[in-house]
């Protein structure tokens, strides 16, 4: 008898709540929303410590009743959430919710912060719960920065100036100047981008990876273009580019490395010809002989190899965390630290 009262009691607000939840073309006023879901989820009396609940709110859907009167009993206030180190506070959206349940959520949970003091508020949303997004831009949240399992929103909610971070401003790449015994710097020829097509020979270059060293991509990124083997010598240079990528900032690092094999083997896919090039023929192609960079980091490479330069080698050094990380330095005019 007692499932039989619950079905009757429930039936009703489930009804009314399937009209307004699971049809697309539903845009339920907020007042209306808040109805249903009180008549669905009684409010728990009293004062809550936390600023977050205990259980995951389902959707009004046809749940079990077993669900919806456990969470009956908890109550809802804001939505679950962590501090962060700043005065704010992070949500992450790990289960899927209706996006109207989570506007209504929301709303009380951002005044709610405000009354706790809370400053800045992030909501991470894992890509299959974009349905959210809309709501949060409502909200007043925006965008963030993107990875390609979730999206970051951010909102500033204290009446104060905005101090939240920007997303990071700089992309980090290599160049790799590798000379033999026989004054014969490695080459690539691009299949694509910039000087594909154009038959410059140029130094190989890429990407620094996420939490990669530029030491180590630089000996990666020489290994896959051409297959040869290095070991890392120093940073002999590095220049910054602005609006580079998607509007970003470079940090460009020239690398000396030393072969510790000579047989090429070019990457079929991204590079049209690898070779041992004379390095007098190298700087007498236009491109570098007129380009002042090019024509400036070459003869930074030759005279490092001559021994007249110096540049920064690496020592594995830790800070604060037992974390070890490369520390890049002079070592002809500084001791590496002990």
């Amino acid at each position: 008898m007692s499932l039989v009262r619950a079905c009757k009691r429930f039936s009703s607000p489930l009804f009314q709540a399937s009209k307004f939840f699971l049809s697309s073309s539903s845009h339920a006023p907020q007042h209306q929303i808040r109805s249903l879901v009180a008549s669905l989820i009684p409010q728990a009396q009293g004062t809550k410590n936390s600023f977050g609940f205990q259980r995951t709110y389902m959707s009004a859907t046809l749940a079990s009743l077993s669900k919806e009167e456990e969470v009956e009993s908890k109550g809802i206030e804001t939505l679950r959430a962590v501090e962060d180190q700043h005065g704010g506070v992070i949500v992450s959206m790990e289960e899927s919710m209706d996006s109207s349940v989570f506007a209504f959520l929301l709303e009380d949970s951002i005044s709610k912060w405000k009354e706790q003091g809370k400053r800045g508020v992030w909501i991470k949303l894992a890509r299959e719960h974009s349905n959210l997004v809309d709501s949060a831009v409502k909200a007043g949240f925006r965008f963030h920065h993107a990875e390609p399992d979730y999206l970051m929103l951010v909102n500033w909610i204290a009446n104060t100036p905005d101090t939240l971070p920007a997303n990071s401003s700089h992309r980090v790449a290599i160049g790799a100047f590798v000379m033999n015994a026989k004054r014969e710097v490695l080459v690539v020829q691009e299949s694509n981008g910039r000087f594909s097509g154009t038959g410059f020979w140029k130094l190989p270059t890429g990407g620094v990876d996420e939490g990669e060293d530029i030491c180590t991509a630089a000996i990666r990124e020489v290994k896959e273009e051409t297959g040869i083997e290095t070991e890392f010598v120093e940073v002999i240079a590095f220049k910054e580019r602005h609006k580079a990528f998607f509007g970003k900032s470079e940090l460009f690092f020239v690398c000396m490395l030393q072969p510790r094999s000579f047989e090429i083997q070019r990457q079929v896919s991204e590079i049209e010809a690898a070779q041992w090039m004379a390095v007098e023929e190298y700087m007498a192609q236009p491109f570098v002989r007129d380009n002042e960079v090019f024509n400036f980091l070459t003869k930074i490479g030759l005279s490092k190899f001559g021994g007249k330069y110096n540049g920064f080698s690496t020592v594995l050094s830790s800070t604060s965390s037992p974390k070890k990380s490369y520390f890049y330095f002079n070592k002809k005019d500084a001791s590496p630290p002990s």
